[in-house]
């Protein structure tokens, strides 16, 4: 039998993303619904207590982490930093659990870092290793079934952020659908779930209910890939909230599906464009956004009311050097309220980094530099240089404060969130380029108490 009173729950972040000496600020940042939906997975007849550390709102000192299980959940971008804490905790003798994206992906790398890996949501196997472990049966491994029911899941513990609240543009993330339809080359989506999954509408409905606030945002990353939105939205109507999800543009091409949406109270929308380039999505298998429909949708989305924050990719395979100002250029004519600027990356655990390990263009080893930030993936068109440059430009030439009078003054959208959100990335833009690889790979705050 081994104790466990208490769990400490740790959210690793890479330097770029850290509080304080991160480049990420309040108004980009809303709280993640990993660990209040694990806090709502623990057993009440167990009486645990918990501690929560996440280090986009805090500095953690790890002489204060006093507890009996260490649980730490990470994306590819903060496993390097990790497995460190990892290390720290387990020459203290105490049992760590590792899962999300990364130990989902890369199981076996993991394993060799920590006590038990959890792989898929923890809606079941969460339970199942606290029972384990209290009984000193702890496995090494958890896999959720391919069968799992998404109905009635526990209402998040939202509030074991109450006292982080105040960092967060919003404590308040729903999720209703997991895994997507599409199979973009490049997204780690289809390969964390491996099919189209949706949460009883009513169960949804229920959840949002107990919202305190008017706001909240959808984290689900492709709502929209068939009629259950529609339904989902209809339902949402008598709430009257206000929110925001990522989309494709799909949501701008379904007028009864956007008049749903608009009804229901959405404020802004996630659109991934990806790129200018046909060429390029067609290459990605991302064929279903056409670039010659992309400033259609925006102005549609704009008559709407709706706010867009657009996400671009730069160095994918037919990307030449001339990318960014297209890029640019586009983001400038269609009023792209909130534009975001990403490098291709190929996330370890998927058969992508398989075809750009076999084609020797993995540059970077360390997964702190996979972030979609820097350079890990050698582009074919350009050189690494020419790639890093532009991509540090577009972020800069966005964020000049002409560019962002015009944006806004052009998009006739939700200007409150968009003004902050501008401001946020514009700080961002400035520091982005001190993140360099001896920043983001240093760990010494951790392994100097080791």
């Amino acid at each position: 039998m081994n104790k466990v009173e208490k769990i400490a729950f740790i959210m690793p972040r890479g330097a770029m993303y850290r509080y304080k000496t991160g480049a990420f600020k309040q108004m980009i940042r809303y709280a993640p619904l990993t660990i209040p939906a694990l806090i709502s997975l623990i057993p009440e007849d167990m009486n645990i207590k918990y501690e929560v550390y996440d280090e986009g709102v805090e500095q953690i000192n790890l002489s204060k982490v006093d507890a009996d299980l260490i649980c730490i959940t990470s994306i590819t971008g903060g496993s390097s930093r990790a497995f460190e804490y990892a290390k720290y905790f387990k020459s203290r003798g105490k049992t760590v659990v590792m899962g999300g994206v990364h130990a989902t992906l890369s199981p076996d790398e993991c394993l060799k870092h920590v006590d038990s890996i959890q792989i898929g949501l923890g809606i079941e196997i969460f339970p199942q290793m606290l029972r384990d472990y209290k009984a000193g049966n702890l496995q090494k491994i958890y896999k959720a079934r391919e069968d799992l029911c998404y109905a009635d899941f526990p209402m998040p513990k939202r509030d074991c952020y109450k006292d982080k609240r105040l960092k967060f543009v919003t404590v308040n993330s729903v999720q209703a659908t997991y895994g997507c339809l599409n199979r973009c080359e490049f997204c780690v989506t289809p390969y964390c779930s491996k099919g189209y999954y949706h949460r009883p509408v009513e169960d949804v409905i229920e959840e949002i209910k107990h919202i305190p606030s008017k706001t909240f945002v959808f984290v689900d990353p492709s709502p929209i890939e068939d009629g259950y939105a529609k339904e989902l939205y209809k339902a949402m109507i008598p709430l009257k909230k206000q929110w925001a999800s990522p989309m494709t543009i799909k949501i701008a091409q379904d007028k009864e599906l956007l008049d749903l949406a608009v009804k229901s109270g959405m404020k802004g929308c996630l659109i991934g464009f990806e790129t200018v380039s046909q060429e390029t999505l067609l290459d990605i298998k991302k064929g279903f956004n056409s670039v010659n429909k992309f400033y259609n949708a925006a102005n549609i989305l704009h008559d709407n009311g709706v706010a867009i924050m657009g996400c671009f990719v730069f160095g994918l395979d037919c990307d030449d050097k001339g990318c960014f100002e297209r890029t640019i250029e586009f983001v400038n004519k269609a009023n792209i309220d909130v534009p975001r600027f990403t490098i291709n990356t190929a996330y370890p655990g998927t058969p992508y980094y398989e075809k750009m390990k076999a084609a020797d263009r993995i540059i970077e080893t360390d997964w702190s530099l996979y972030d979609c930030q820097h350079v890990v993936v050698k582009p074919l068109k350009m050189t690494v240089d020419e790639l890093r440059e532009g991509h540090n430009w577009a972020w800069n030439e966005a964020y000049k404060t002409k560019n962002i009078i015009k944006r806004l003054s052009g998009s006739r959208s939700f200007l409150h969130y968009a003004i902050g959100a501008n401001i946020a990335y514009k700080i961002y833009a400035k520091n982005h380029h001190k993140y360099t690889k001896e920043v983001m790979c240093d760990y010494s705050d951790i392994t100097r108490q080791i």
